[in-house]
């Protein structure tokens, strides 16, 4: 196959789209097609330093200057072509090339559905909902789209004006890097690699949350689960937070922050190397997502041996399957978050009371769940739909044969 990939441009701070698309190019490329990506160069954006007007320089390049590069390059492309966007956040790019075989890749749906105001926990500027709908009448003129879950899949049907042709669901792949360690090396690993940073003791265990500070990911909620386990439980385990740190640490959790600050650590900018031994010395990784296109994290604790706590909503119980420990969705109300956090510090004694027979039984469901996310399942599924793909579209192009008389 002849494929081109369309990519976020680079000089935005945001690197796992780009990430994600350079996987696919090399994976179809190791497959033996011919894959180009076509990316925004910088040009106005590199005009001052200043993130506010960089940013909006940054949109001159995506949408006014790329749009018109592709115009001019497409004349010169084989109809034997399909089209790739790795992110409907690309949407505005799909009508150059809707009449033409093209897939898009959707990976969530929050930014659209904040600037439709379907999430009470996060609210969208009127900029910003302008922008929004730009994308979705953009990726609406799609025909043809793959969802990392069937929770992603559900929100594009539900998506004012779109109507797509076919929608398949494909889940992400993790890292070959993230594999069983045995634990008690993986600890003395980790905490020979921070302990620059701290102090802190993780060689008995440690409770671990994986996300950046956004509101989706819900560092909230594991604060307040840590603190309510704390005044549980005698053991004291430390929490280890892969992650930036709260920039505006709220009257819910300063308290905690500052009670608990001698046993909580955030780490940033790790290699998945060092994140692999991190997942394999936690105690249990504690996941209480809001809402997730995927939920990487569930995929890859399971994959180190790793317990994961997570939120009993789609898509975490999709990817957790039978091999997690489900809590309910961390609730909007303040008055009702402490006692939600009670009930999940319970679930979090129930895994660190486990019998060794048991932690041996749930450590080989995470890895036979974790089976599910390989690289090969994903690109053989993913090759075989844009195959397909290509290869209906040309059919339908083929001229009809006249009609025989005997």
């Amino acid at each position: 196959m002849n494929i081109i990939i369309f990519s976020h441009p680079l000089f935005f701070s945001s690197n796992s789209m780009p990430r994600y698309t350079r996987m696919i190019a090399q994976e179809m490329r190791n497959r033996g097609h011919d894959v180009e990506v076509w990316i925004p160069e910088a040009h106005t954006v590199n005009w001052t330093h200043l993130g506010y007007l960089k940013k909006w320089l940054g949109y001159i390049d995506m949408y006014l200057l790329f749009p018109a590069e592709v115009k001019k390059r497409l004349k010169h492309t084989p109809a034997k072509t399909l089209f790739v966007f790795s992110d409907q956040a690309l949407g505005m790019w799909v009508p150059l090339v809707a009449n033409r075989p093209h897939i898009i890749h959707c990976h969530d749906f929050m930014a659209q559905k904040s600037g439709m105001g379907l999430l009470a926990e996060h609210h969208t500027s009127w900029t910003g909902k302008i922008y929004q709908r730009m994308i979705r009448n953009g990726y609406s003129k799609g025909r043809h789209f793959i969802s990392v879950s069937y929770n992603t899949a559900k929100d594009l049907q539900n998506m004012p004006g779109c109507k797509p042709e076919t929608s398949s669901v494909v889940y992400n792949a993790v890292s070959p890097d993230f594999k069983a360690l045995n634990k008690q090396e993986a600890r003395v690993h980790v905490a020979g690699q921070i302990k620059l940073q701290s102090e802190i003791n993780l060689s008995q265990g440690y409770l671990l949350h994986v996300g950046n500070n956004a509101w989706y990911k819900n560092q909230q909620g594991v604060l307040q689960i840590y603190n309510a386990w704390r005044k549980l439980s005698k053991p004291a385990l430390p929490l280890v937070i892969v992650g930036n740190k709260p920039d505006n640490i709220d009257s819910l959790n300063e308290p905690i922050i500052n009670l608990w600050k001698n046993d909580i650590i955030f780490i940033t900018g790790i290699s998945d190397q060092l994140l692999a031994k991190i997942y394999g010395g936690a105690s249990m990784l504690l996941f209480p997502s809001l809402e997730e296109g995927f939920g990487w994290p569930i995929a890859e604790a399971m994959a180190c041996g790793c317990p994961v706590i997570t939120t009993n909503k789609s898509p975490m119980n999709e990817v957790g399957g039978d091999a997690a420990w489900y809590i309910p969705r961390m609730p909007s109300t303040t008055n009702t978050i402490k006692q939600w956090a009670c009930n999940a510090a319970i679930t979090v004694n129930t895994i660190l009371s486990l019998s060794k027979e048991q932690e041996i039984s749930a450590t080989k469901a995470g890895l036979l769940n974790a089976e599910r996310f390989t690289l090969p399942v994903m690109m053989d599924a993913i090759e075989k739909i844009y195959g397909n793909t290509l290869g209906c579209y040309m059919k339908s192009k083929l001229p009809k044969r006249a009609p025989q008389t005997f």
